[in-house]
């Protein structure tokens, strides 16, 4: 082992690390700096990186220092994530839904009931990484879906919000990409919902 004091321990990078240089390239893409193309190639790089060093010239000709400088963390239960591969993975009941939900996900049947979800905010970000995966997605009235910030190569993407005047109580991002897979939304009818689910607190 070198004892070399000039050289500098390779850093480690968390999974935090690699999501706050993804968020960049995500603004990078929407204003025009990187074309979709960079934007696909750096995230490929960004999901697999495992040090500092390779996660750094991701983002050094994108702002001033962004690179991976450390940031505050999130509030407790403001994010979460779920992690699988080839299983399935279901929400359903009264959880409580966090203000983004991540899912590293590889090939995996998935699906997300929000129709008795506890909801802790007006929007639910979800955020897809991974591939293989077909998403389902149960919704309730008032609830709408955009997925104008999601690449989905090599599948589908089938949510038609409906149009019959009820009030928006849950706005749901989808943002990320999804490759190999299908994302379907499906609503309950009026009379099939339940109870408001607004936190409790």
């Amino acid at each position: 082992m070198s004892t070399d004091p000039a050289k500098q321990p390779v850093l480690r990078a968390s999974d935090a690390d690699r999501d706050r240089v993804i968020d960049t390239l995500r603004a990078a893409v929407s204003d025009g700096r990187l074309d979709p193309a960079e934007y696909d190639e750096r995230v490929e790089t960004a999901l697999t990186a495992r040090t500092f060093e390779a996660l750094a010239p991701l983002t050094a000709d994108l702002e001033p220092g962004a690179g991976v400088a450390p940031a505050p963390a999130a509030s407790a239960g403001e994010v979460v994530r779920i992690r699988e591969k080839h299983g399935p993975v279901r929400r359903e009941g009264r959880w409580k839904l966090p203000h983004r939900l991540v899912l590293r996900t590889l090939w995996c049947p998935i699906t997300l009931d929000l129709t008795s979800a506890v909801r802790s905010g007006p929007e639910l970000i979800i955020e897809m990484r991974g591939r293989g995966n077909g998403v389902t997605l149960l919704l309730g009235p008032g609830m709408t879906v955009d997925a104008n910030e999601l690449s989905v190569r090599h599948g589908g993407v089938d949510i038609t919000n409906p149009d019959d005047g009820t009030p928006e109580v849950l706005h749901v991002r989808l943002v990320g990409r999804n490759k190999h897979g299908s994302v379907v939304a499906r609503w309950h009818k009026p009379g099939e919902a339940g109870p408001s689910n607004e936190d409790p607190a």
